[in-house]
């Protein structure tokens, strides 16, 4: 493998670990074995969590299709009857704030 330094290979470098493991005491390895442990779920934690609840939801827009050959007398009618949808609905929801004001005595 050439990425290891030339008087060295897999096998001199593992066998060099193992002799440096061996002369370790319990303890020390099981030190070590729960360093990795921990690192190693935190950094599955962090993966896991990168992926959860990244992107935004669909959004989903509705067109209405005029036909072509409408008159500004329709144009007119529509845009009223949704001028007024939207102030009944501004209505509504400042009833409900009054309501909730009224539940906090405020």
């Amino acid at each position: 493998m050439s990425w290891f330094p030339k008087p060295s290979s897999p096998r001199v470098a593992f066998a060099d670990l193992r002799a440096f493991m061996r002369q370790r005491s319990r303890d020390q390895l099981v030190g070590l074995a729960l360093a990795i442990l921990v690192t190693l779920i935190i950094i599955i934690e962090f993966l896991v969590d990168s992926t959860m609840n990244t992107a935004p939801p669909p959004q989903i827009i509705y067109v209405e299709n005029y036909p072509a050959n409408r008159t500004d007398a329709d144009i007119e009618a529509d845009q009223k009857k949704d001028q007024a949808e939207q102030q009944a609905a501004m209505l509504e929801k400042q009833k409900q704030f009054q309501k909730l004001e009224n539940e906090l005595g405020m």
